[in-house]
């Protein structure tokens, strides 16, 4: 397996202030990587690390199998987005696109292959005059990323670059950076907060908080299979339920829930150290059902509706369950008039395949 990157054990501190500790993944050639977290837990400086504006206090950074230790910059085969975009607007889109290779002194007939190259793939043919005040925000998001891709890094640096942008146009972007990196094949390594873009995007996510990583894996995983709490509630909604007991019988776990449910869930070893006062149950709220499933099935309750909100797709409903205490559920808007209302009771159940223990 061919690791463009490889990170080990890199921290960095800013005076007494610890930004990151003892981090380390691998990034594979042509991959997709986003390192995910909420703001301030050093994403950023893993990424400015990466691109040798900054230099780790500890620990190694390869790329292409070099130690970049010492290594400019300019030096580097990486090229970075900023989340400002940093375009120059004194320039027309095409000298803010060819402002790097200008700047290598490249000769004239490769620049102008190269820029025809870059504007037919982020959609920019017919733009190349225009000024940069004139352009939209996903405009300049392409310009951006044209200027940075026809230097042909090996690695794209992007840190949170749709931030800016309202969600309409940030959702629409999502899916025309993937399919620019598919087209380039260039590695790309992304920053972002935001888990949507994280999920639609990547290839790999690494879940950080607090200066470390704690979790990486495929979406698939991260979301559906998260190791820890924060994962599971940094990705998404959930529901999480107190245990009091756990009780192994052959593949499955029964659990006793704070509120006196029982539950079952297939067996998930323990943590060492790691008892059933450390522990939760987790579910996702669209993998809960309304109805009594399958006859003498497991994991049903009851429950009273306190609220029931339209939310487009979905329709989310939170409700008191005596045996559990309030879960949220989430159901698919199938274009009816809405079905539950307010202070209804009704019965829910889930399969024990689609939950999980989870740890303190």
């Amino acid at each position: 397996m061919d690791y463009i990157v490889q990170v080990s054990n890199i921290s960095k501190n800013y005076g007494d202030v610890r930004a990151i500790e003892d981090v380390s993944f691998n990034v594979r050639e042509g991959e997709f990587f986003a390192l995910l977290g909420p703001s301030g837990c050093g994403k950023t400086t893993i990424l400015r690390i990466l691109g040798g504006f900054i230099e780790q206090d500890s620990g190694i950074v390869l790329i292409d199998g070099k130690d970049m230790k010492g290594i400019p910059p300019n030096q580097r085969n990486t090229s970075m987005v900023f989340q400002d975009l940093a375009l120059f607007p004194h320039m027309d889109v095409r000298d803010n696109i060819t402002y790097g290779l200008r700047k290598r002194g490249t000769v004239k007939s490769i620049i102008e292959e190269k820029l025809e190259k870059m504007v037919n793939i982020l959609g920019l043919s017919g733009f190349q005059k225009r000024a940069i005040s004139a352009l939209s925000g996903g405009q300049k998001q392409r310009v951006a990323l044209a200027r940075s891709l026809i230097l042909e890094p090996e690695i794209l640096l992007l840190d949170e670059p749709l931030a800016s942008l309202d969600k309409k146009l940030r959702i629409a972007m999502q899916d025309e950076l993937k399919d620019i990196q598919r087209k380039v094949g260039t590695t790309f390594l992304y920053v972002t907060h935001d888990q949507g873009e994280a999920l639609t995007m990547s290839d790999t996510i690494a879940v950080m908080t607090q200066g470390k990583i704690i979790q990486t894996g495929s979406p698939h995983q991260i979301y559906n299979r998260p190791d820890n709490i924060f994962t599971a509630d940094f990705i998404g909604a959930g529901n999480f339920i107190p245990i009091v007991s756990i009780e192994q019988k052959g593949d499955l776990l029964e659990l006793t829930a704070e509120k006196g449910g029982r539950l079952v869930s297939y067996y998930e070893p323990a943590r060492d150290g790691q008892g059933p006062l450390d522990a939760v149950f987790f579910i996702r709220p669209e993998k809960l059902r309304i109805g009594m499933g399958s006859e003498g099935g497991a994991n049903v309750f009851s429950g009273t509706i306190k609220s029931s909100v339209f939310e487009g797709p979905d329709i989310r409903l939170e409700v008191d369950s005596p045996q559990l205490g309030m879960v949220r559920i989430e159901i698919k808007n199938d274009g009816t008039p809405p079905r539950f209302k307010r202070y209804e009771n009704i019965t829910f159940y889930w399969d024990p395949k689609d939950g999980m223990v989870l740890y303190k």
